[in-house]
């Protein structure tokens, strides 16, 4: 009988992967591809240096990340602090950006529309662009997450990262994420 449950468990994955793969996946499955995503400012773990934070110059840091699938239409960047004290803080939205694009220099402006029609969401300081860290007390955890996506967001400034996670629900190739911390 064990011979037979293992027959079919082949069978299965073989046929799963005739099909081949999903290119778009809805929120609690896994992603074809993960992202790599850094910082020269920082790595991955370490405290976010002061400049990039509201006790510094509030700059958005550098960001780099690995080419993202060819099937990308946009690229979605979100940064967010699940450690603050009335839930998740966030620090920055920004969707529309070209597949092409592989990364942010530093102190991205908090124009509407930037970088060929990238556009920037609200974020929790109810402002454009980028908020750097200022957390109230104690150490918190700032993850900056990228998303690869199959389609065109067609959503206009301002929108929220709830608005533009909605949109890319079912949609999202490959995901990364880079976490820094901050402690005032």
């Amino acid at each position: 009988m064990k011979i037979i449950w293992n027959l079919i468990s082949i069978a299965l994955f073989v046929i799963y992967c005739d099909m081949g793969m999903q290119t778009s996946f809805s929120e609690g499955e896994r992603y074809a591809m993960e992202l790599s995503i850094r910082s020269s400012a920082f790595e991955e773990g370490e405290l976010i240096p002061k400049k990039y934070t509201c006790d510094g110059e509030d700059v958005s840091p550098p960001l780099s990340w690995t080419q993202l699938p060819k099937e990308t239409k946009s690229a979605v960047l979100i940064c967010d602090d699940p450690d603050a004290p009335m839930g998740t803080w966030v620090h920055w939205v920004l969707f529309g950006l070209s597949p092409d694009t592989l990364g942010l220099p530093e102190g991205i402006p908090h124009d509407k529309e930037i970088l060929c029609g990238a556009k920037h969401g609200l974020n929790d300081f109810r402002k454009y662009g980028y908020g750097g860290p200022c957390p109230p007390e104690g150490t918190h955890r700032y993850f900056f997450k990228l998303y690869a996506v199959n389609i065109h967001i067609d959503l206009n400034a301002g929108a929220t990262k709830n608005e533009v996670l909605n949109a890319i629900e079912g949609h999202i190739l490959a995901e990364g994420k880079l976490m820094g911390r901050y402690r005032r």
